[in-house]
């Protein structure tokens, strides 16, 4: 049975769901969880930043300000999608494997407390600055934050070996908006909407089945299989914060063991994307790629991340012409079939 916003209550009677409008019941929660101070009360709650996947709020008391996220059975951006419930707790587990190495866990927000039974989990809060999704409107990327991300990514991609962390289900559903939905026909999305004129460039490269095959095969044997390193998994500006120390990365819940040229490969689209290609070189000149990198299948999987942003359900604030994302197109089709 697909569950909804609307039939939530009545399919989990005793399921906490947080609800900013509520914030007498989120305060009862809390203490029952015992995080909160015996006087300490919420003042506020608001919504924190325009995540896709999780109800994100700010919850402001007497004291201080945290982070509060849960996951529901749904996409919160888009509630027709299911999505995987327990996917908070593969991000709580992703900040526990991370909290040791310094050059990953300062640039991210501190895990305080989780509750699994809930789906819920608290962060730090990192303040109400905006992400980097400017730079899709211009907004360039200065050295020292190129530099920072690369050494965070290094750093990550090379942790020490640890137990399994498949992340499948999510895994799965990422792979579906990457790989498949927006290269299939009928999918629900009118790319005409999204910019007149976007089908009729689109349709070339939807019915190419060479490019097809590719993308399905590196879908199956590079993205859905396991590989040695612990991966952000969704690893762009909409996943990166601006603070007064510097960026911050958060929303780690597609993470899991693969492949580090996904990671790589996800920037570099965005950097092409943002019309800064320029800026790749000195992004990979401070990535100390592992043994093995393979630098093909990071451009072939950057060919793969610029289409589904292009053609899937995933779109960004971007600001290209109709010519440009054709230019765009045609780049990924060159690199994928490379």
């Amino acid at each position: 049975m697909t569950v909804t916003p609307s039939t939530f209550a009545t399919t989990y009677p005793d399921h906490f769901y947080v609800d900013e409008t509520q914030p007498e019941a989120l305060q009862a929660h809390l203490e029952s969880m015992g995080f909160l101070d015996p006087n300490e009360r919420i003042h506020q709650c608001a919504k924190a930043g325009e995540g896709n996947m999780n109800c994100t709020l700010r919850v402001t008391t007497t004291q201080r300000s945290f982070i509060v996220k849960q996951a529901r059975p749904w996409v919160e951006k888009y509630p027709q999608f299911e999505a995987p419930w327990d996917r908070i707790l593969g991000e709580s587990d992703f900040y526990q494997r991370t909290a040791f190495d310094p050059r990953i866990a300062t640039l991210m927000p501190k895990l305080l407390a989780t509750d699994d039974a809930h789906h819920l989990m608290l962060l730090q809060d990192l303040g109400s600055g905006s992400d980097y999704s400017s730079v899709y409107q211009g907004a360039p990327w200065d050295n020292d934050t190129l530099r920072s991300l690369a050494s965070f990514l290094a750093a990550l991609h090379q942790l020490p070996a640890q137990a399994p962390f498949p992340n499948r289900a999510m895994r799965e559903l990422n792979h579906a908006h990457i790989f498949t939905l927006p290269l299939q026909n009928n999918n629900g999305l009118d790319l005409d909407a999204v910019q007149p004129g976007l089908a009729a460039i689109a349709e070339p490269l939807m019915q190419d089945e060479a490019y097809r095959q590719a993308v399905a095969y590196l879908g199956n044997t590079v993205y859905l299989a396991d590989g040695p390193s612990l991966l952000h998994g969704d690893f762009y500006p909409g996943s990166i914060l601006k603070t007064p120390s510097g960026p911050r990365v958060i929303d780690p819940e597609f993470a899991f063991m693969g492949r580090p040229e996904i990671d790589v490969a996800v920037f570099v689209a965005h950097l092409h994307l943002a019309q800064q290609a320029d800026r790749i070189d000195t992004f990979l000149q401070h990535y100390q790629s592992p043994q093995g990198y393979d630098y093909q299948l990071q451009a072939q999987l950057a060919g793969i991340e610029i289409m589904r942003r292009l053609l899937g359900y995933a779109q960004l604030p971007l600001t290209l012409t109709l010519t440009e994302k054709h230019d765009l197109l045609e780049r990924s089709r060159q690199w994928v079939l490379s």
